[in-house]
């Protein structure tokens, strides 16, 4: 557990870039910092491993306080990851993720054979061991940077803004490993942002910070976005927080509906007397979705449905039919919105089609979540 206790960091200019910090970070559970350019996230990160050191008050680690332990050892059991991951540009991968174990004694195979574990733990392949840092994509390189970090297997990992220099895509998918990672693992994280939407789906607790360095809201994701704590916090959290806050219900009451298919490479013929409301979807062998069709596009088709030519269907949502699970609203009103036929396609966990969901039937499971309490009105 991490305890900051009316911790406050002031500058020689007198510039306060920290004021009064009184905050806990629970263990195993992912804590993040989050709020606009200069209200002290980063600087409150950075005195937990004593890069800075506060002015005035105390930090505890597991009930100790940081300042009785030397530096350098204390850094030993803290992983830290940064945002463009700061490898070793001439090391290999491999030897780069096996610096921390080198360093605290072990021998050259047992530290090569922790980072090769740690590699695949990432998600990364074995042949990107024996690259170098500027031969690996973005995120690549954040993968490394976050396995580095493991190699001592530390109780706490501190993360300022690593993936904020990656594009959308990769930056999902980083969030997403992140989470596997968690859940496998159960480590102390405090993980810094600018983004709200990145705090709120990957953080077990928010802390809001304003400009000036003091705590504006420290909660859950949930109760930030249904509850914020003043102005600031509801204006920094977004108008849009309501939908937001989709991501947090269940989905499992929301019933899914037959949706039209059709195979690609099918007959166009069959295709046209398919269709529903001048719409199907088109699958493949496996009935995993390749795209929508329309009585347009079909026009414009001769003797089979070709997969080249049809319209994107937005994303789509999941659920385990066989455990009678769903994702959240959130999940299945952007499926409903997303697609071109105003049907959301949903997928079991092999990613074939197992029906639709409309936005009036996630209205719907809305209206009853708020009527069972699950929601505020």
């Amino acid at each position: 557990m991490i305890e900051f206790r009316d911790v406050t960091k002031q500058y020689p200019d007198g510039t306060v870039a920290v004021d009064g910090l009184d905050l806990t970070v629970e263990d195993g559970k992912i804590t993040v910092f989050v709020g606009p350019s200069g209200c002290g996230k980063t600087t409150s990160l950075r005195m937990i491993n004593r890069m800075i050191d506060p002015t005035g008050g105390s930090i505890l680690l597991d009930g100790k306080d940081i300042r009785e332990s030397d530096p350098p050892l204390l850094r030993r059991g803290i992983g830290y990851v940064i945002q463009h991951a700061g490898l070793f540009p001439h090391r290999t991968v491999l030897d780069n993720v096996a610096t921390v174990p080198l360093l605290t004694g072990a021998g050259k195979r047992a530290a090569r054979a922790r980072a090769a574990e740690l590699l695949e733990l990432v998600g990364l392949p074995q042949e990107v061991a024996r690259r170098y840092p500027p031969q690996l994509s973005g995120g690549q390189q954040q993968r490394v940077g976050v396995a580095r970090a493991l190699a001592a297997d530390p109780p706490v990992l501190l993360m300022d803004e690593p993936f904020s220099a990656v594009d959308p895509v990769v930056r999902d998918d980083l969030q997403q490993q992140l989470l596997r990672l968690q859940s496998e693992l159960d480590k102390t994280i405090v993980f810094v942002t600018h983004d709200i939407d990145e705090a709120i789906k990957i953080g077990d607790r928010v802390a809001v910070f304003r400009v000036g360095g003091r705590l504006a809201q420290y909660d859950t994701p949930s109760a930030l976005l249904a509850k914020p704590a003043d102005d600031f916090v509801s204006s920094f959290v977004g108008r849009d927080r309501g939908y937001r806050a989709l991501g947090f219900l269940t989905a499992t009451g929301v019933p899914v509906a037959p949706v039209a298919t059709v195979p690609a490479g099918g007959e166009v013929a069959r295709a046209r007397e398919a269709l529903v409301d001048g719409w199907a979807v088109v699958v493949d062998e496996e009935r995993r979705p390749l795209g929508w069709v329309s009585a347009e596009t079909l026009s414009q088709m001769d003797g089979s449905v070709d997969a080249e030519q049809l319209v994107s269907g937005g994303s789509l949502f999941e659920v385990d039919s066989t455990a009678g699970t769903a994702g959240s609203l959130r999940n299945a009103l952007d499926a409903a919105l997303s697609s071109p036929a105003a049907v959301g396609i949903a997928v079991d966990g092999r990613g074939a089609v197992v029906g639709g969901v409309t936005a009036q039937t996630v209205l719907a499971a809305l209206a009853d979540a708020r009527r069972s309490g699950e929601v505020p009105g």
